[in-house]
């Protein structure tokens, strides 16, 4: 926004509230029974979040770290993310996470998955931080594909194939 005093032209840049998103990808392959779980996250949001939850320093590009930090995104992951394939809990295997430029994103897999004829997502991830959170789902199983989108508090998607 431009402003004018006395005479004298002002730039004045209005501070627009951030976006508070992440992205949870499932993939199902069926060759091998598994189920591909990757989450994209905004590294800053999450390390907050992670701070918030253990009271600890938290820095996820620090490689000397990356056991310790290993530990407190696998855990808050799966305290926020539940899988239901065919009404059975998909135990997620945790794989790692990288840091990609500003965000995060963690992985995990599930084994002897049988082909989904309906998939249930619970997806909690940064509730506890902004009830500002947007988490977006991105399902590709049985050849479909289906993106959802949900609005805190929303947090249970269903798919049936």
């Amino acid at each position: 926004m431009i402003a004018s005093i006395n005479g004298i032209f002002l730039y004045v840049s209005i501070w627009l509230h951030p976006f508070y998103i992440s992205m949870t990808e499932l993939m199902y392959k069926p060759n091998s029974r598994t189920l591909q779980v990757s989450v994209r996250i905004f590294t800053d949001d999450f390390e907050k979040t992670l701070r918030k939850n253990c009271n600890c320093k938290v820095d996820l590009s620090l490689s000397d770290n990356k056991p310790a930090m290993n530990t407190l995104v696998q855990q808050y992951i799966l305290q926020h993310l539940s899988i239901q394939v065919n009404g059975k809990t998909a135990t997620l295997l945790y794989k790692g996470y990288q840091k990609e430029e500003e965000s995060t994103w963690t992985y995990f897999e599930a084994t002897s998955i049988s082909t989904p004829k309906k998939i249930i997502i619970t997806n909690s991830i940064l509730h506890d931080y902004k009830t500002e959170q947007i988490n977006m789902l991105h399902i590709n199983a049985n050849g479909k594909e289906q993106t959802e989108k949900l609005d805190y508090p929303k947090q249970g998607f269903e798919v049936r194939y």
